[in-house]
């Protein structure tokens, strides 16, 4: 018994994706951990459960280096996601501030 392939995604039914790439501005390094956690705590406020999983978003820790690193999300979810980040403040009772770049 032949097993059948699995068809692709059309193109147009595929979500569309967006790498945003951050800076953290700070006198301190912090852990690609400690970013991830402050970032999620903070879309979580601003977009909520529901917005969260809609925006499908992705922290690409194999790219965080140094306090700059890359964001996947979705298309539509941009701005949300760069609100919520200019709202971090502190991470670990150390102030930060985020630019994207």
């Amino acid at each position: 018994m032949v097993a059948d392939k699995i068809k692709p995604i059309l193109p147009t039914l595929r979500e569309r994706k967006r790498y945003l790439v951050f800076e953290i501005i700070s006198d301190d390094t912090f852990n690609k951990n400690q970013v991830s956690k402050s970032i999620s705590d903070s879309l979580l406020n601003y977009i909520g459960t529901k917005g969260v999983s809609k925006a499908g978003i992705l922290f690409l820790e194999d790219k965080y280096n140094s306090n700059k690193g890359i964001i996947k999300v979705a298309h539509k979810y941009v701005d949300d996601l760069k609100v919520a980040l200019m709202s971090i403040k502190s991470i670990n009772k150390k102030e930060v501030i985020f630019r994207t770049l």
